[in-house]
């Protein structure tokens, strides 16, 4: 091909300043870009030209020209290149233009590895120790981007760098330098191994102040570099530890200086939140918990600037948290992430009195900070405010509810809403103050004020909706102004809040709703066939509710509509491109698949087609690259360019490519949507079973994929459908028992269980690790033995709950920290274990226990030792509660009775200090543990008769809280059903019945009326003299929808021997109930 090499310059100055206006020029110079020759002649521009911006640009499309065709480079000429390049840069003056040519060599560096370009080493440690500060400068900016685009190849220099940072952080009058040092830095330090750590231990110090210095330069850059902290602690956390302090100071200096900008100040915040997610127990240790509160305190107490408003305080605020990068946010997010990470009571007895000041303040900003705190510690310490303050903290936000300060009602709304979210269920026992109190505030509000009315429907909601049958009395009230909203409101953000709200009150109400129903469906469908932009926000929140009532309402209700759903929904993704109303259908399609599945299978296709898709799409991911677009234009891949594409898997394009991007963002809403698009695959799939087989395979193999998503919910969500698929195969095979089934469901066992068992223990997440042992859970519960047709599965998993009972894995820190204090940690960690300790006897009900035994001696330990008296209330309910779960569950299992016998003596003692314990919820779980261990070990536990029978004894003369007696007399229960002739019944009976009816535990009655009906067979004479107690406690369980089905037919059994065999007994003690239980009994009767 003849090109006019000599007019590339004109060419050149002619595209550049006007982009992509010049169309001609692009194609010129994209059909030069084919040409081996155009590398000569960017070097030669790249030398000669004399326009700063065009060497700059030379030096960029050279680059994208190299990373794609190096290995069509003949050998002399990349040797050529690497020289000239060198020495263009030694050359050049112009920041810029050494910026692109310093990643030019990058590239170049991927390829050739720093090994085998000698001259560039060579370069670097003349320039970086060069006696010019101009010329450090400019070797610590090549550096830079050649060390952060390839850290790994330069590791047998890592000990030279550390000590050349250690001269450069030296020098405090050149700002540039310490900022392209600290920046290197920051890259090597994931890479670096033991034999540098006390080089970098070395450099803290110096790093501290050396940031102190880059911040009076360029605060954007001492930003920037700031992330070296973060990326400190995340890799080689030990080399932080000794110098935390000095590290928290530094940041809480930057953090309290207001004459700072706010971009630095939340940085150096974040990294106090970072360390204490991360170091909890140092934090503590090192005394540092109180400095960080006295620093945070007045950030998130402080007033805004006069004539300001913070900016969720703003009347146009939409609550959709997009301006959160602000210091008082990140203050309240370290609160946040303290109540998720450290002892509660540890942290109260220092949080509190900062949190009373500001309570109390006349200052409406501080109030407003003190509330604040309060409703960020809901989500990480609700176990130690439900139980020790509940009353008064509601008590002070209701208060603060008529503050004649709105900054102040706000933020208790805020905490209202909060405490509702995460006190459940304690809070809705304050609903006959609440509710009236949350209605009036509603009812007074001046509904043009939108910001604040979203505030009052945000708290509102919240709490409505675990109301449950509690909601009944405020049910004409809340659908009449919800209604009304709908009809007669102009606002359209109204509108959607209504609408969200009866979504809340479906949740609460269920059948309840049934007379709302049509006008509240009529205005959803009204809505939903709209196709104005104005409306999609209104469309996803009807969407949304629209889930909620199939769910909630009664199938009889919903399920006539199903189909009409169905078609809304498919008919507003065909028309409308909006990710948030896609996910919003497939909230629906999984909803309506529980209702009607028949209604979904003809258009599974069309629904799984749009959710596969929407998993693999990478709409929403948005790469920010440095250079212009102009060059995007260049950087496409030739079609006649075969050897580059086959070259694919010799070369990791993809990587060097990464490296041009200085960060990636998405899109909130296309990350929900492929968490909603796993959770309705899953759903979807387990409902609609056999219907679904088509698209199991591909649906599986695309949400497999999406295990390693950069996001936490997704990782989540992914692991939650994958679970549902394997209980989805499990079912179709129940159904259909073929071969075919069953080979299909152990294939897929055996690559779920283990992807489980590795998340659980590499996550760093530790929402997601709870996620997954929940799913695991659900597994092992629906596939019992088949989940261990494989023998190693059920070893990897019983190791995988040693690891987090003894806070092994990722997302525990790995055991890095002291083991003080053992008996204290935060309640999220606590929660952890427990998801993995409701696995136990899970399994043990799913192998024969000669099986799990071994397992089961392992795991015992580290059950027990959290029942000690120092530990915390819940650890101890745990212990208890999880033991008595094994036990109940080996008496279902072959060899159960056998490995009871054996545990005996090691679980006996346990189980009886804990009926004494303080808790009631620690005897409730104690009492039920005893009474399955005399289940579980049947004969062989005979001996231990006496002891518990005396035990009980005691405890029935004096327990005064209702669930520990009805659980009592369950126990008492399962111990006559296990040995009858052990139990002395004339004394043991009547005061068994004496208790009856159970008040707290109705699933207990299944128990307790089993029991009875063996009596009156084994010893019926006995049983009739108590006849009228039993009859009157039958009345209560008979038609109470708390009790099942297979329990009430066990009652309604007894009731009639009473009434055929022994009818003038039976007929007095009917005659002495009130009118309303003589008529259930009287049902019983005429239907036999």
């Amino acid at each position: 091909m003849e090109l006019d090499w000599a007019s590339w310059s004109i060419l050149a100055q002619e595209i550049f300043p006007f982009g992509r206006q010049c169309s001609d020029a692009t194609a010129q110079l994209k059909q030069a870009f084919k040409d081996p020759a155009i590398i000569p002649a960017l070097c030669a521009v790249m030398s000669g030209s004399q326009n700063p911006q065009i060497r700059q640009s030379a030096s960029v499309m050279l680059r994208l020209r190299v990373k794609k065709h190096w290995k069509k480079i003949s050998p002399e000429d990349r040797e050529s290149l690497k020289a000239g390049v060198l020495q263009v840069f030694m050359q050049e003056t112009e920041h810029t233009v050494q910026h692109a040519l310093s990643q030019l060599c990058a590239v170049m560096v991927k390829h050739e590895t720093p090994d085998r370009w000698p001259a560039l080493l060579e370069l670097l440690n003349q320039s970086t120790k060069s006696s010019n500060p101009h010329d450090r400068q400019v070797g610590l900016l090549l550096l830079n981007k050649v060390v952060d685009s390839n850290p790994k190849p330069f590791k047998p220099h890592y000990s030279q760098l550390l000590q050349l940072f250690r001269t450069v952080l030296q020098d405090l009058n050149n700002p540039t330098a310490l900022y392209y040092c600290i920046l290197t830095l920051t890259a090597i330090t994931a890479h670096t191994g033991t034999e540098e750590m006390n080089l970098m231990r070395s450099l803290i110090q110096s790093l501290i102040v050396a940031l102190r210095q880059l911040i009076k330069a360029d605060e954007s850059q001492a930003s920037e570099a700031m992330e070296v902290f973060n990326e400190l602690m995340e890799s080689e956390v030990s080399i932080i530890v000794p110098h935390v302090a000095d590290i928290v100071r530094f940041c809480l200096e930057v953090s309290s200086d207001i004459t700072l900008t706010d971009s630095l100040r939340v940085k150096a915040l974040s990294c106090v939140a970072f360390l204490i997610r991360l170091k909890s127990k140092t934090v503590l240790k090192q005394k540092l918990l109180n400095p960080i509160l006295q620093c945070i305190f007045p950030v998130l107490c402080a007033a805004p600037p006069p004539g300001q408003q913070d900016p969720e305080d703003e009347e146009d605020d939409s609550g959709d948290d997009t301006d959160n990068d602000n210091p008082k946010h990140c203050a309240a997010q370290i609160i946040d992430t303290m109540a998720l990470h450290m002892p509660p009571e540890k942290l109260f007895q220092q949080l509190m009195p900062f949190t009373q000041a500001a309570l109390t303040s006349e200052n409406p900003y501080e109030k407003k900070g003190g509330l604040m705190c309060l409703a960020v510690l809901a989500e990480g310490c609700a176990e130690h405010l439900r139980s020790n303050m509940l009353s008064s903290i509601l008590q002070t936000v209701c208060q603060s509810l008529s503050d004649n300060n709105q900054v102040v009602r706000s933020a208790s709304l805020f905490a209202l809403g909060q405490f509702s979210e995460h006190l459940q269920p304690d809070v809705s026992k304050y609903c006959d103050e609440l509710m009236p109190l949350l209605l009036g505030y509603l009812s007074s509000l001046n509904q043009t004020k939108v910001g604040h009315v979203t505030k009052a429907f945000y708290a509102l909601e919240n709490f409505m909706e675990n109301l449950g049958a509690d909601i009944e009395p405020y049910l004409p009230t809340l659908m009449e102004t919800m209604l009304s909203a709908l009809n007669n409101s102009e606002n359209l953000k109204i509108k959607e809040l209504a609408v969200s709200s009866i979504g809340a009150i479906a949740n609460a109400a269920k059948g309840l709703l049934v007379p709302y129903f049509p006008p509240v469906i009529e205005s959803l469908k009204s809505f939903l066939t709209t196709t104005t932009e104005e409306m999609r926000s209104l469309q996803t929140q009807s969407l949304d509710t629209l889930s909620v009532v199939a769910r909630t309402i009664g199938n009889d209700v919903f399920s006539p509509l199903a189909a009409e759903c169905v078609q809304l929904g498919l008919n507003l993704t065909e028309t409308i491109d909006d990710p948030d109303l896609r996910r919003c259908t497939y909230t629906l399609y999984s909803a309506v698949s529980t209702v009607s599945p028949d209604c979904l299978t003809p258009h599974l296709t069309a629904i799984t087609t749009v959710m596969l898709l929407a998993l693999k799409s990478n709409e929403g991911i948005m790469a920010h690259v440095e250079e212009d677009k102009t060059f995007v234009l260049l950087d496409e891949d030739d079609d006649d360019d075969k050897e580059v594409k086959e070259d694919h898997f010799l070369e990791d394009e993809t990587e060097a490519d990464i490296h041009d991007v200085t960060e990636f963002t998405v899109e909130n809403a296309y990350i929900d949507e492929k968490e909603d698009a796993c959770n309705a695959l899953g759903e979807i799939a387990f409902s609609t079973g056999a219907a679904f087989q088509p698209f199991l395979e591909s649906s599986f193999q695309q949400v497999y994929g999406m295990r390693d998503f950069p996001h936490e919910d997704v990782r989540g969500a992914a692991f939650g459908a994958m679970g549902q698929f394997c209980r989805a195969q499990h079912k179709v095979w129940k159904e259909n028992p073929t071969e075919a089934n069953h080979q299909a469901l152990l294939k897929l066992l055996d690559l779920v269980l283990p992807s489980f068992v590795e998340a659980v223990q590499k996550e760093d997440e530790r929402q997601v690790v709870m996620d997954i042992l929940e799913t695991m859970n659900n597994v092992i519960k629906s596939c019992k033995e088949e989940a261990f047709k494989n023998p190693v599965h059920l070893k990897n998993i019983s190791c995988v709950i040693v690891d987090v009972l003894k806070k092994k894995t990722v997302c525990q820190g790995g055991n890095f920290d002291e083991a003080d204090d053992e008996d204290q940690q935060a309640e999220y960690d606590a929660l952890l274990q427990e998801y993995a300790g409701e696995g136990i006897p899970i399994l043990a009900a799913s192998v024969p226990a000669g099986n799990f035994a071994p397992y089961l001696n392992n795991l015992l330990p580290l059950l027990i030792s959290k029942a000690k008296p120092t530990c915390t209330v819940a650890d101890r309910s745990f212990s208890v509660g999880t033991i008595g779960e094994i036990l109940q569950a080996l008496a279902s299992v072959t060899g159960g009775q056998a490995v009871a016998s054996k545990l005996s003596n090691r679980l006996l003692p346990v189980l009886v200090a804990g009926v004494r314990d303080s808790d009631p919820e620690v005897r409730n779980n104690s009492v039920f543990g005893l009474g399955c261990l005399a289940q579980a070990t049947g004969p062989l536990g005979i001996t231990d008769y006496p002891m518990m029978l005396s035990v009980f004894s005691n405890m029935l003369t004096r327990e005064s809280d209702r669930r520990v007696i009805d659980n009592l007399c369950a126990a008492l229960c399962r111990m006559i059903m296990s040995n009858v002739d052990a139990v002395p019944l004339e004394q043991v009976v009547p005061a068994l019945v004496a208790h009856l009816p159970l008040k707290m535990d109705m699933e207990e009655n299944k128990t307790v009326f089993t029991c009875l009906a063996m009596l009156y067979t084994h010893t019926p004479a006995l049983v009739v003299t108590l006849m009228k107690p039993i009859v009157a406690a039958s009345s209560d369980v008979l038609g109470n929808k708390e009790v099942n089905e297979e329990t009430q037919h066990t009652l309604t059994l007894l009731i009639k021997e009473f009434a055929q065999h022994h009818s003038a007994d039976f007929q007095a003690a009917v005659t002495s109930l009130p009118a309303e239980q003589r008529a259930k009994l009287s049902v019983v009767i005429a239907a036999s």
